[in-house]
């Protein structure tokens, strides 16, 4: 019987193949190999990429340099997802090549949400030192 959890855990093989597909979607946009019209590809990070346990499906978190036009660029990303694929199937050699799913990445921004709070707190924190 499987034990369900809410903390999700991948496996080593999902994290090898997410890690390799990561590599390979960087460079190719790097050297802008895949031929996305409208936006200029190496301005783009790739930060994480999961994959489905049957790792037919990858889930790719991108950012555009300084942020800006994020949710624009994902969905470029995503209308024009099969040419990337084209590309990344020159470049990888695995059974099933995973459809790509591109997300734009959120967590820079609530690290800096998370940051401010924490300035924030200190700051109230040194205040209250300072009149008792």
């Amino acid at each position: 019987m499987r034990k369900h959890t809410f903390n999700k855990q991948f496996s080593q093989r999902q994290l090898r193949v997410g890690e390799l597909v990561k590599q390979n979607l960087g460079e190719l946009l790097i050297r802008n190999e895949a031929k996305i019209p409208f936006i200029n590809s190496k301005l783009i990070t790739v930060t994480e990429v999961r994959m489905t346990p049957d790792l037919k499906t990858a889930r790719v978190y991108v950012i555009p340099l300084g942020g800006i036009d994020t949710k624009e660029t994902v969905k470029i990303l995503t209308e024009y997802s099969h040419l990337v694929r084209k590309a990344l199937s020159k470049r990888l050699d695995i059974k099933f090549l995973p459809k790509l799913t591109f997300v734009e990445d959120n967590s820079f921004e609530y690290a800096e949400k998370i940051e401010r709070i924490i300035k924030k707190i200190k700051s109230n924190d040194k205040e209250k030192k300072r009149y008792n």
